[in-house]
């Protein structure tokens, strides 16, 4: 749920266009069944990527923080989600995307966070189940600018530097992003986290066979983006 700050509310039914109904659908030739009755979101993937970068646009133009009736927001979600985003993001405490795309409430974004916005096992299972259980029509991998874990990776490949306990494993991922842009012009960090979420965002694509098929059927986008720690703006990546 959206609110401005003369405390009107934008109704979560422009956001929402639900149908009615137990839905399952097949994907790679096998079929899902909802894991929980109530209808999916029927807002399109064009439509709910649009819902995202008007919700920055509030986010970085009316940053005030209003009142919202949390309690509300979770009675009404909490026998059946219908989320209509799907967003994979660094763990960084600044990086909320609840907020950073304008607010939402309860029950609106699924939401994955790890360090670096990387994709591990447990991450694709969490996606997929987003896209094809509750029927999430887009996925965002979210990279922001100075990112510690990407940081981390830069100096493994400048100053071959090493991390102590599950760190250095963790950052493996990110080091062909590293590399690939080490020569570039620009900032070092912010220009390997682009290239990290834009190679996570393809990988996902190429490695799963249920968010192919959601792709070919015209069920799911997936997109890279990275969030400006400075000016709350995000900027989607090519």
């Amino acid at each position: 749920m959206c609110y401005t700050c003369d405390g009107k509310a934008v109704d979560r039914r422009d956001f929402l266009k639900v149908g009615a109904g137990l839905v399952a659908f097949g994907v790679g030739g096998a079929t899902w069944a909802r894991a929980a009755q109530g209808a999916v979101t029927a807002l399109s993937l064009d439509d709910a990527l649009a819902a995202l970068k008007s919700g920055n646009e509030r986010y970085v133009g009316h940053p005030e923080l209003c009142s919202i009736d949390l309690a509300a927001q979770r009675n009404a979600v909490a026998a059946h989600q219908a989320p209509w985003a799907t967003i994979i993001s660094c763990a960084d405490s600044r990086v909320p995307p609840e907020l950073i795309f304008g607010g939402h409430g309860v029950g609106e974004l699924f939401v994955a966070r790890n360090a670096g916005n990387l994709v591990d096992t447990a991450t694709l299972g969490t996606v997929e189940y987003g896209a094809a259980v509750l029927g999430s029509p887009l996925i965002v991998v979210l990279a922001h600018t100075n990112c510690g874990a990407v940081k981390a990776a830069c100096d493994v490949v400048t100053k071959n530097a090493t991390y102590p306990g599950a760190i250095g494993p963790m950052i493996e991922p990110i080091l062909p992003a590293a590399i690939a842009a080490r020569s570039e012009a620009g900032d070092f960090v912010d220009n390997t986290a682009k290239e990290s979420a834009r190679r996570t965002a393809r990988r996902l694509a190429a490695s799963s066979k249920v968010l192919a098929g959601l792709i070919k059927a015209g069920k799911l986008k997936i997109v890279a983006a990275i969030y400006d720690l400075q000016t709350g703006a995000v900027t989607y990546i090519e």
